[in-house]
């Protein structure tokens, strides 16, 4: 920037600022002829700050006014809800009577749900504090105007006899015709007091928006005072201010020109650590808070100490105490600037968290005037470098991702070409059915097809993730568990429709993208020259260190520690329709046993148990060509009444359901899609697809499953099949 070599031009202005007031004090002026002159500027100035406080004092009182129709709304609300709840109450007490079956938790929901409504009701007609959706005591004032009144009369005429054939029931003692006089009477005016709370809301709501009308047009009226005042004090006195003041004018005008025009902040610092008269319009944009501008003569450091961590402030405040010393060369200190790149914490209007990457650079404004040259202010540049830091952040993390991908090619190069292709040709099988399955869902699905479609997609994605996190290529479990995420947004937040699943089907571009990278990759490996090696050995070899791998990758990220011994040495006998489902299976079973079946090294050392857990995989095969997977953790087990728990939490099912359950049955649903004993989701666990996929790939096997576990000793899975 040109500005830091003119300190000089900063100091004849400042020079000739002083002559200029010195000249103008010669001039004859009283007190009354000063306040005469500006009279009209400060009544002017009066009316915009009365205009202003004005409609600040009605916006707060009207704000309040809304705020306190917004919750008779929501009990009006609640009402509605309440009317339906006590008439279901009321049945379902019916109900358990003519079964015979306790009343209890029926009677609590019935007396609970006409307390709420009546007291409710009460606070609608007379004012009241009532219990609010929390239970938090909040105050409700009676509903205005006739039209409230009058649905509220029309509804106490309906409440007052139902309330009275309720009283029997709520009490206990009611008698058959009693309970079926009060189900008559519900079900004759459930629909009409349903209406009237319809009716009592809407006509709360038009109370409302009218009072937010009237604030609109109260707010537009005052700012259009407001800009007419000021464009009066605008217009009228401008030029009679610049008239006055011409001398100055023409000196300060270029410096204004500068300082709006530069989109750097800029402004000079005092010897005593406070901002200057003047700034450059960015300085208020890039230091000012919550949208407020800076004032002159405020303290830096406490304008710095709004955004900055107090280590780099207390090193900035040193900084500067070395350039306002005149012994200090300026050329030495700059190199240790602690300002040169900080990051700064904003709040914007709304009291949000903004953050800005700032550069301040200083430059001493000198006086030589005087025997000795003192330093008379430093001139602060600001500059806003986010957009540079942000575009070397995407740089770094473009690079990142570049090597990832590049480490994963070395990889699958390393890699046993014929385990490449089953791979490369197993992987453009899933994502393409997970294609079709997506686009097989139209706008007329049902949200039961299309959520088969997405545990459907679900299980295949799940299936490559473990494929790849077998196989090392991280960037591809990676995508897979970016997809996997999206799916389980559709599935908790209910959004899953036909249409929706139209979108799903682009990332897998990506993921097919990357696997035809592979696929070249291993075509071009394949017409090298064949190593002079057993390729069946090698293919067993391979496949053992992949799960060998994946456990020790897992168990890494879970921070757990295994010792696995894989013997799946027969695996080539199978065909290979079959041979993938196996390894689907082994893939699967390591992975949940590191997650959910071995402890934690301190849990397990507490329990008389090495820190490392073992986990063993064996595929062996008897005379009569019977088939068996066999894998087996020495971990905590599996533990019925934390599946219990969990069926519960997942709404599934109640706790009396669960009663005429054996724990064999509990335990049968670890296999169900959707569950899963994990506390949050993870790469490898969490959204309940692991077994999932074990359960169909057991099925399209043919084979038989056993689970057997002994709690904190160990949990084994069989899988019996035939070739």
């Amino acid at each position: 920037m040109p500005l830091p070599a003119h300190n000089s031009d900063v100091v004849s202005t400042r020079d000739t600022s002083k002559k200029v007031a010195k000249n103008a004090s010669k001039t004859p002026a009283t007190g009354g002829f000063v306040l005469g002159k500006y009279r009209e500027i400060i009544i002017a100035v009066a009316l915009f700050l009365l205009f202003d406080l004005s409609v600040l004092i009605l916006n707060f009182y009207t704000s309040f006014q809304i705020a306190e129709d917004a919750v008779g709304i929501n009990l009006a609300g609640r009402q509605r809800m309440l009317s339906q709840r006590t008439a279901k109450a009321l049945i379902s007490v019916e109900a358990a009577n003519l079964k015979g079956l306790p009343q209890g938790m029926a009677l609590d929901e019935l007396q609970a749900a006409v307390t709420l409504f009546d007291v409710s009701l009460k606070g609608f007609q007379r004012g009241a504090t009532v219990p609010g959706g929390n239970g938090t005591p909040l105050r409700l004032n009676a509903a205005e105007g006739p039209k409230a009144a009058n649905i509220l009369e029309k509804t106490q005429d309906l409440w007052t006899p139902y309330q009275a054939s309720l009283s029997p029931v709520l009490a206990g003692t009611a008698s058959q015709t009693q309970l079926q006089v009060a189900v008559e009477y519900a079900k004759a005016n459930n629909l009409k007091l349903l209406g009237l709370m319809n009716e009592l809301t809407t006509t709360l709501e038009a109370v409302a928006a009218q009072r937010a009308n009237t604030l609109r047009t109260v707010q537009t009226v005052g700012i259009a005072l407001a800009l007419l005042n000021f464009a009066f004090i605008l217009f009228k006195f401008l030029g009679r201010l610049r008239a006055s003041d011409d001398a100055i004018e023409a000196v300060t005008e270029e410096n204004r020109e500068i300082l709006t025009s530069v989109r750097e902040g800029l402004f000079l610092l005092t010897p005593d650590k406070r901002l200057g008269s003047q700034m450059s319009k960015a300085t208020h944009g890039l230091l000012g808070t919550f949208g407020k501008p800076l004032v002159p003569g405020q303290d830096f450091f406490e304008v710095l100490g709004q955004m900055l961590t107090e280590k780099v402030g207390a090193d900035a405040r040193d900084y500067v105490d070395l350039l306002f010393s005149p012994h200090v060369k300026e050329q030495l200190v700059q190199g240790i600037n602690p300002l040169t790149q900080v990051q700064a914490r904003f709040k914007n209007r709304l009291g949000h968290d903004v953050t800005r990457h700032l550069s301040f650079a200083f430059n001493r404004v000198m006086d030589t005037s005087g025997a000795v040259p003192t330093v008379r202010h430093l001139l602060v540049t600001v500059q806003d470098i986010s957009q540079t830091v942000d575009l070397q952040e995407r740089l770094n993390s473009e690079r990142q991702r570049s090597q990832k991908e590049f480490s994963m090619l070395l990889k699958a190069f390393e890699t046993d070409p014929a385990m490449m292709r089953s791979f490369v040709n197993r992987s453009e099988t899933l994502l393409l059915e997970v294609n079709d399955l997506l686009r097989s869902a139209s706008h007329t699905s049902s949200e039961a097809q299309v959520l088969k479609v997405v545990d459907g997609a679900y299980r295949r994605i799940h299936t490559f993730k473990g494929d790849a996190a077998s196989l090392g290529l991280d960037v591809l479990a990676t995508l897979a568990h970016q997809f996997e995420t999206e799916l389980q947004k559709l599935k908790e937040t209910g959004t899953a429709t036909g249409d929706t699943l139209l979108a799903l089907p682009l990332p897998l571009e990506d993921l097919l993208s990357k696997v035809g990278s592979l696929k070249a990759l291993s075509a071009q490996k394949q017409a090298l020259p064949a190593p002079l090696e057993d390729s069946s050995a090698a293919v067993t070899d391979t496949l053992n260190a992949q799960l060998c791998r994946l456990a020790s990758d897992v168990a890494a990220d879970c921070a757990k520690q295994v010792s696995i011994v894989v013997q799946t040495s027969s695996l080539l006998d199978l065909p290979s329709a079959k041979a993938n489902l196996v390894r689907d299976i082994a893939i699967q079973l390591v992975r949940n046993a590191v997650v959910h079946g071995l402890e934690m090294p301190g849990a397990r050392l507490a329990n008389s148990k090495p820190a490392q857990g073992q986990l063993t995989v064996s595929l062996s095969r008897d005379d009569a060509d019977k088939w068996q997977l066999r894998v087996r953790d020495d971990g905590a087990g599996l533990n019925a009444e934390h599946i219990r728990r969990k069926l519960i939490d997942l709404g599934w099912y109640t706790p009396l359901q669960l009663e005429s359950l054996s724990d064999k049955q509990v335990v049968t649903h670890i296999f169900k899609p959707g569950f899963s004993t994990a506390s949050i989701a993870s790469p490898h666990a969490g959204r309940g697809v692991g077994l999932d996929v074990v359960h169909h790939a057991v099925q399209a096997l043919g084979a038989r499953l056993l689970v057997s576990s002994m709690s904190s000793q160990h949990t084994e899975f069989r899988i019996f099949f035939t070739a």
